[in-house]
């Protein structure tokens, strides 16, 4: 019986496939990385969870009242950037630097905040 061989070709054509959807997972086609915004808003929400965290943000303009969900990195990322699962309580008032989404939705890939008080709440590595 002929032994089973596979070509170099073949190997990285099938590593390769398999290695796509990871790579389309951590995609940040969404965002548009040439533009920061800046927003300043109230916590009601933040989420120290696989894959990502996320800080979701109530932000006023003109009276009106919107929700922004902004990504973070894993867990790990995130808490090697300063921060753990207590850094934001629900009310707590920051500023947040991020690269909002292409299409004008309420959201955005974090950059960097800043507490109320003036005080660094470190930069997420995403």
């Amino acid at each position: 019986m002929p032994a089973f061989r596979v070509s170099r070709v073949h190997l990285v054509a099938t590593l390769s496939l398999l290695a796509w959807p990871v790579l389309a997972h951590h995609s940040s086609s969404m965002f548009d990385m040439q533009s920061e915004i800046t927003l300043t808003g109230t916590i009601r929400e933040f989420q120290f969870t696989n894959p990502h965290c996320w800080i979701q943000l109530l932000v006023t303009t003109n009276g009106a009242t919107d929700e922004w969900s902004i990504q973070m990195g894993a867990p790990i990322q995130v808490f090697q950037g300063g921060w753990n699962a207590h850094t934001l309580k629900p009310g707590d008032k920051i500023i947040v630097i991020v690269h909002p989404m292409r299409d004008g939705s309420k959201g955005g890939n974090f950059i960097s905040a800043t507490a109320a008080d003036g005080g660094q709440l470190g930069r997420s590595k995403t």
